[in-house]
């Protein structure tokens, strides 16, 4: 009685759909984070409104903070007055339904203020809101 063996293929194969699963929570959870931690880095003093709401984050936002030494950031990058026009503009013709945040410090002048939001109005951007801290406790 001869047996004859077959000879087992080993299977080889790596089962994808774990790691898969554990990406696309991360994904997740950073597309959930990175707003939060995006305006955080710039430390400024916002002013305080009695009547201050809270806005839905939205990936159509340009935000402009000016922080009490006059420094202006578009995002996260420095600039100019004249290098945010330009930038501002271009990336109003990209996306026309884009708003602006206006981020200033308390201690910033307000003619400072006035001036971008001047250069916003001049570019035809009318959706910005000044971003301000409730007071209502």
């Amino acid at each position: 009685m001869n047996r004859k063996f077959r000879k087992q293929r080993m299977v080889s194969e790596i089962n994808i759909t774990p790691f898969t699963d554990v990406i696309l929570v991360l994904l997740v959870i950073f597309m959930v984070s990175t707003p939060l931690i995006y305006q955080s880095n710039i430390q400024v003093k916002l002013p305080e409104a009695k009547s201050a709401k809270v806005g839905a984050s939205s990936d159509q936002e340009v935000y402009i903070t000016i922080t009490s030494e006059n420094v202006v950031y578009l995002g996260k990058e420095v600039v100019t007055a004249k290098e945010l026009k330009g930038k501002v503009d271009d990336m109003h013709k990209k996306n026309p339904q884009m708003a602006v945040i206006l981020s200033a410090d308390k201690r910033v002048r307000f003619k400072f203020v006035v001036d971008v939001i001047d250069m916003l109005s001049e570019l035809g951007i009318t959706k910005f809101d000044i971003a301000t801290i409730n007071d209502r406790q």
